[in-house]
């Protein structure tokens, strides 16, 4: 019987885990995520690192308007 597979959302580094082994002592170090989408879905996600994890979040948020930006270049000119 095949054990359940952890794969690093950002980098793709697979471990397999077998049946008789804990998964907190294969995934020592990992970072699992629990997401919640909505009342009817629920994401799970999985890093090998801290790295991996940053990564993955940057990429999750939305880009500072360029506008915002150059707003603050403006008023750092006028002081």
């Amino acid at each position: 019987m095949a054990g359940k597979s952890y794969i690093c959302c950002s980098c793709g580094f697979k471990v397999d885990l077998q049946p008789d082994e804990a998964p907190c002592q294969i995934l020592k170090g990992w970072f699992v995520i629990t997401r919640f989408q909505d009342k009817e879905h629920i994401g799970r996600y999985s890093f090998c690192s801290l790295n991996c994890l940053r990564d993955w979040a940057e990429k999750e948020i939305p880009p500072i308007p360029d506008v915002f930006l150059e707003s603050l270049d403006e008023e750092e000119k006028k002081k």
